[in-house]
């Protein structure tokens, strides 16, 4: 059995990594953090039927475990991974804190200087379905943010194959669910503001999650291409579905395009591509760890790209649970959901 632990139990990705662990027919689970309920059982901080012991992150047992899933906020989780990393364990951060391969860059985005700036070579962005290989050898694995997730995955196969427009923006309009936002409540996310309503927010060049979707542009595609992302928060749980509008540097037919996207995940098990005529939906991906894809040709050079994924699931905990499998050598699909 591989020995795992899980740092930030209580947060919604927590939960969600915990949920799927819980069934991982490899899996021992040795420890859970927590700050606030620590001492407790995860079962006062969730109304859930199974109870797992918290305890405070100074107390785990990093010498006892062979992997950790870092599930804290951004900063936060440095320390945490700095302390597996030295113990030997090997990492899955699902923080910001390893995606951005430049300190500088990371400290731009999100204001703090970075206390590991060493491991940052060492660390794999990890979207299995594009880079396995790396995944598979690497021992610090940054699980990206939920946004970028769809959307490179939903432009990864125009990357690989160099079919955007030099210079011409991408962009990317998308909507997620409130839990994108984390467990700790705020103004915008309150209830009342956010019932029957539909918000844009940090658009233009405001939303750190840009500077992974720029990043994964230049190094997958080694195009110029501007990101234009547009954020929007939309009154349900979780889910997301990114519509991308790019333009092509050459003409493509309906049938050409789907069959690209069909060879480019051909050997992907958690993405699914849609016939023509079809367009992806939250409904298609809610509570899942899948992706799911749609193409529309508008003009023979014009694209229009939906996404969808769940962003506690692809987005977060599926994905990080879906890295852990190719990490450890095992079925890429065990104990994720469909």
């Amino acid at each position: 059995m591989i020995r795992v632990g899980v740092f930030g139990a209580t947060g919604y990705t927590g939960l969600e990594v915990i949920r799927r662990l819980r069934h991982h027919t490899a899996v021992e689970l040795t420890f859970a953090t927590s700050e606030t309920y620590a001492g407790q059982n995860l079962s006062r901080a969730y109304p859930v039927g199974w109870d797992v012991p918290l305890v405070p992150s100074a107390d785990a047992p990093l010498d006892a475990v062979d992997a950790v899933f870092c599930c804290l906020p951004h900063a936060a989780s440095m320390p945490s991974v700095i302390r597996a990393r030295e113990a030997g364990a090997r990492v899955i951060d699902l923080s910001a804190d390893f995606r951005l391969r430049d300190a500088a860059t990371y400290q731009r985005w999100y204001g703090v200087t970075h206390a590991a700036p060493h491991l940052l070579e060492d660390a794999v962005y990890g979207i299995p379905e594009i880079n396995r290989n790396a995944v598979r050898q690497t021992d610090i694995l940054a699980n990206p943010g939920c946004y970028p997730t769809s959307v490179i995955l939903g432009l990864y196969p125009l990357l690989k194959t160099n079919l955007l427009a030099e210079n011409t923006p991408i962009i990317a309009d998308s909507k997620s669910g409130v839990s994108g936002a984390g467990r700790k409540p705020s103004l915008k996310t309150h209830f009342v503001e956010v019932n029957e309503n539909l918000s844009p927010y940090n658009i233009g060049r405001a939303h750190r999650h840009l500077a992974e979707m720029e990043q994964a542009v230049e190094r997958w595609g080694h195009t110029s291409a501007p990101v234009i992302f547009s954020p929007h928060l939309v009154p349900i749980s979780r889910g997301m579905l990114s519509t991308i509008y790019v333009s092509l540097n050459q003409n493509i037919t309906e049938e050409a395009v789907l069959s690209l996207y069909g060879s480019v995940f051909a050997a992907s098990p958690m993405v699914r591509i849609l016939p023509a005529g079809e367009l992806a939906s939250f409904a298609h991906t809610r509570r899942t760890d899948t992706a799911v894809i749609s193409v529309t040709v508008v003009r023979p050079r014009q694209l229009i790209v939906c996404a969808s994924i769940d962003n506690l699931g692809k987005g977060a905990a599926g994905q990080a649970v879906q890295n852990f499998n190719v990490m450890f050598g095992l079925d890429e699909t065990e104990s994720l959901y469909f």
